[in-house]
């Protein structure tokens, strides 16, 4: 018993050190519009959350988002797809983003959405074909497939390259997996920024 005791206490204390580089390392998104710019350091107002100053890392890549169109969507492209699943199987599209050939294979695969009832897939255009419905596309990912409906109230935008000189008082971006440290400072990799109006 005295041996099993100590082997549960070691198990913890192991456990310690992983459970305080995971606490390190909690993600955040933050959404707003710029206040102002700083050197490498955005001031985000972010709405109910108020001010958020985020520290840009030095390779942090930008991208604009701008508004696309069925048309854009072809085969071999790489999606972003937030859906409401319907009983037949099928996933019905209620944002479609298209990915920048430079971020091809991010956060690939399928799982729940941030919104309920609703799924989030990352994968690639297999075909895509005209229907009653609107369009309907079989997209495929690693260790799996999904059919898309796409119908026309859909909203579809596309990621562009971009750099930093979109970043400026007014911009409306979004910023995902931004890291929030022990000492309180956010830290980002990467930047979406909404252009002509749009809020990504």
């Amino acid at each position: 018993m005295l041996a099993i005791t100590r082997l549960a206490a070691a198990a913890v204390v192991a456990s310690v050190p992983i459970f305080s580089a995971w606490a390190q390392q909690q993600t955040i998104r933050v959404r707003g519009t710029i206040e102002r710019v700083d050197g490498p350091v955005l001031v985000v107002n972010a709405g109910e959350a108020g001010e958020m100053k985020v520290n840009l890392t030095d390779q942090a890549g930008v991208f604009g988002v701008v508004k696309a169109s069925v048309a854009d969507i072809k085969p071999g492209a790489f999606l972003s797809i937030g859906a409401a699943p319907q009983a037949d199987g099928s996933q019905r599209a209620i944002q479609i983003t298209i990915f920048a050939e430079s971020q091809r294979g991010t956060g690939e695969g399928h799982r729940a959405w941030d919104r309920p009832n609703t799924t989030m897939t990352n994968a690639t255009v297999e075909t895509a074909v005209a229907s009653v419905d609107g369009r309907v596309m079989l997209v495929k990912y690693r260790g799996g497939e999904q059919r898309v409906i796409i119908p026309p109230e859909a909203a579809i935008r596309a990621y562009v390259v971009s750099d930093r000189s979109e970043l400026k008082p007014g911009a409306n971006v979004a910023i995902f997996n931004a890291v929030k440290k022990p000492d309180g400072t956010i830290e980002a990799a990467r930047v979406n920024v909404g252009r002509d109006g749009i809020v990504p």
